[in-house]
């Protein structure tokens, strides 16, 4: 009687239960803020606007005929085929129809390839969404083919990116959805083993996931991918030239192309640009083996988004930029003059190989930036 004389034991037993959440508790925080300033954790953009998913899905790709004509086919992507900025909307359904399509295509004069392709052309479509869209993948494998197809994309948070849910035999269509988390451009492309055999052949293409509120407005955006090809003959036989998978295997490539041909952005689809234009390159190397020293012969990146990454701050002045195999960046480049200026890898060997490309600057002189002394010799840029 006389220890509960003066004492408020519910008062007490309160207390004691607080304090021991408080010591349970603390430890973890602590930990969670030590974590914290250490290695600051990596979190998925917040999803502000309101989202739609229950009205019709959009379209994320362009509906693109394949050329038909005398001649081989071409299955040139021609750069100005993408989708028009996703802009200021919400989050929606968007819909990709991808249609896996085995084709003999012009790989250079004279010489025709086996590609194949995703909807007909290298590379495939160019994908465009919104950080937050939920993303239908639907991808159809023609009663014609000869090979399995599926396709794995790199924005994809989930296994293989896609690759197991969209195996598609001979006549059999497979899909999945995903939702786009991470603002970027990112590579996908066929995943079948082996997997090397379906890039080389010209599966490959690019999915560009916006940021919230879209990419600030330029005069021109254009679509470009570096490949390799890996045929029996020499570059320049003539006829329908055969995959050499040894080659392959060894990283021997014959050719090395922009937009899946030889000529595709020098004779069959130059970039073309005006005076004082302001211009945006999305570049992706399918590869599969071999990285890329991406260069515009005349002219100077005004702004780079090194490894594709649209949520960092880009870098200014830049000359040359490596891409790796399946990876991608973003580059922009005002035209204040105008001129020919070339694409290339600045492995400028690859330029005997097939890989070059055409920026045609349509305009007035500007003398104060670039006076040629020798102006009847050439009409646009040929070397350093």
């Amino acid at each position: 009687m006389l220890l509960r004389s003066g004492i408020d034991w519910p008062l007490i037993a309160l207390g004691a239960a607080l304090a021991a959440i408080v010591l349970v508790a603390w430890p973890r925080t602590a930990a969670m803020e030590t974590q914290t300033s250490a290695s600051p954790e990596v979190r998925a953009p917040i999803i502000t606007a309101s989202a739609d998913y229950t009205a019709p899905a959009l379209m994320g790709t362009t509906l693109t005929k394949l050329a038909t004509g005398a001649g081989p086919l071409s299955i040139v992507r021609d750069p100005t085929d993408l989708p028009a900025p996703v802009g200021n909307r919400g989050p929606r359904r968007v819909k990709v129809n991808l249609e896996t399509i085995e084709v003999t295509g012009r790989l250079n004069d004279g010489a025709t390839y086996r590609f194949w392709t995703f909807n007909g052309k290298v590379p495939g479509p160019f994908v465009r969404v919104r950080v937050g869209d939920i993303v239908e993948v639907h991808l159809h494998n023609p009663d014609d083919s000869t090979m399995m197809h599926n396709v794995d994309f790199h924005a994809v948070l989930g296994p293989g990116g896609g690759a197991k849910a969209t195996e598609a035999g001979a006549g059999e269509t497979r899909g999945f959805e995903f939702k786009a988390m991470h603002p970027g451009l990112f590579v996908y492309h066929c995943a079948v083993m082996p997997a090397a055999q379906h890039i080389s052949n010209g599966m490959y293409g690019l999915i560009l996931v916006e940021p919230e509120g879209g990419l600030p407005k330029v005069d021109h955006e254009f679509y470009v991918m570096q490949g390799e090809l890996y045929t029996k003959n020499k570059f320049g036989a003539k006829g329908e030239q055969q995959e050499d998978y040894d080659k392959l295997i060894n990283e021997r490539p014959e050719y090395f192309v922009f937009n899946g041909s030889v000529g595709a952005l020098t004779v069959e689809k130059p970039l073309k640009a005006k005076v004082g234009d302001t211009n945006r390159v999305f570049f992706g190397v399918g590869g599969p083996n071999f990285s890329s020293s991406f260069h515009i012969i005349g002219t100077v990146f005004s702004r780079v988004y090194p490894y594709a990454s649209l949520t960092s701050a880009p870098i200014t002045d830049v000359q040359t930029v490596t891409v790796a195999p399946g990876g991608a960046v973003v580059v922009e480049l005002k035209t204040p003059v105008p001129g020919k200026f070339i694409l290339v890898d600045h492995s400028l060997s690859r330029v005997e190989k097939g890989l070059a490309g055409f920026l045609q600057v349509e305009g007035e002189p500007n003398l104060a930036l670039f006076k040629d002394y020798n102006p009847q010799r050439s009409a646009g840029v040929t070397s350093h």
